[in-house]
């Protein structure tokens, strides 16, 4: 059985910006980097915070273990998500992606961003 599922089109009511973010971005769990970019892209959506979505090729995957647990979102499309098990209970789907994103924001393909509050931290130098 196929569900229809609602997509959306970013406009006016509901923004969407994706921007290449300069400098390194990193991600560290548990006292290590599970993520270093210098392509890292900055997404930003209405009146969200921004998120660092980081290419596949500059996470260390190995710590990551996919997770069941999956999204939608009429704007970016089905998300699914990781969790990093040397963070503990805190890094459950700590890890979500666009694996298809919609066209409007088709830059994010191939690319993870991480929780803020379940990760240690996100550093952005430069």
């Amino acid at each position: 059985m196929t569900t229809q599922r609602t997509v959306k089109i970013p406009g006016p009511d509901h923004p969407i910006t994706i921007e290449v973010t300069p400098g390194r971005v990193r991600v560290v769990v548990a006292g290590k980097v599970v993520a270093d970019s210098t392509h890292a892209l900055t997404l930003r959506e209405a009146a969200y915070p921004a998120v660092q979505y980081v290419p596949r090729a500059d996470v260390d995957m190995s710590q990551l273990q996919r997770s069941e647990h999956t999204t939608y979102c009429p704007y970016k499309g089905e998300c699914s998500y990781y969790s990093i098990p040397s963070g503990g209970e805190r890094t459950l789907n700590a890890v979500w992606t666009y694996e298809a994103p919609y066209e409007a924001v088709a830059a994010i393909g191939g690319h993870l961003a991480f929780y803020p509050d379940r990760v240690d931290e996100i550093l952005i130098d430069g």
